[in-house]
């Protein structure tokens, strides 16, 4: 396929939404007018990329509706079709799936100011504020993440290295207000409850202290909290 491939259905369309359609008019792949409104813009690659989004772009600092037109059967399309709306939807353009002679419009251009989540942005600013030093690496997938949950278990890990202990004394010896519900929830598999408030290491959190060494050492917890 090429990217004139697109312009059969994509002029097609249009056209039957009663617009005069021109294609190469200077820079742009496709214009179309209707009676005196302003023209709409379309955009074509054969794949949602950078270079495609650029173009769009371009475009309206020209006009302001501007489509971009990408064949809907493109291997990316199924797994990035979210983002792709969002992309266009926060840029203001337009998108135009193509499959064989037909079009469907997904996105019409139009301004938009994405709605904040307040929700979201509490827990990353808490994150943020609890989590001790910056015990990640940066650009980094496919490993764990040393949150601050987790540093607080670590930190009641040490505390039971030297057997069971009640989740009150836990508390005070890390300094984790919320150790009991920490150990009662143990998300990791590192904590087991032995008799009513009292809880003990489990094999797998023997191993994430040892996993976790650096850790416990950076955050100066060797020994005991």
């Amino acid at each position: 396929m090429k990217e004139a491939d697109l312009y059969p259905a994509v002029k097609a369309y249009l056209e039957a939404q009663g617009y005069e359609v021109k294609s190469e008019v200077g820079a742009c792949d496709v214009m179309a007018r209707r009676g005196d409104a302003p023209p709409v813009i379309v955009e074509m690659k054969l794949s949602f990329s950078l270079a495609l989004v650029m173009q769009g772009v371009a475009r309206q600092a020209l006009f302001d509706d501007v489509y971009l037109a990408v064949p809907v059967a493109e291997k990316g399309w199924v797994l990035r079709y979210k983002d792709i709306v969002a992309l266009c939807r926060r840029l203001g353009l337009g998108l135009l799936a193509v499959r064989g002679d037909q079009v469907e419009a997904h996105l019409d251009p139009g301004p938009y100011q994405p709605r904040k989540s307040s929700a979201r942005a509490g827990r990353l600013l808490r994150e943020f504020e609890r989590r001790v030093g910056d015990p990640n690496q940066g650009g980094t997938t496919g490993v764990k993440r040393m949150t601050h949950y987790r540093q607080d278990a670590l930190r009641c890990l040490v505390v039971l290295a030297d057997g069971a202990c009640k989740a009150s004394d836990v508390a005070k010896a890390a300094g984790v207000a919320r150790a009991a519900a920490l150990m009662r929830d143990d998300h990791y598999g590192w904590f087991e409850r032995v008799s009513r408030g009292v809880y003990a290491a489990t094999p797998q959190g023997r191993l994430a202290m040892a996993e976790h060494g650096a850790e416990i050492a950076r955050l100066g917890l060797e020994g005991g909290a």
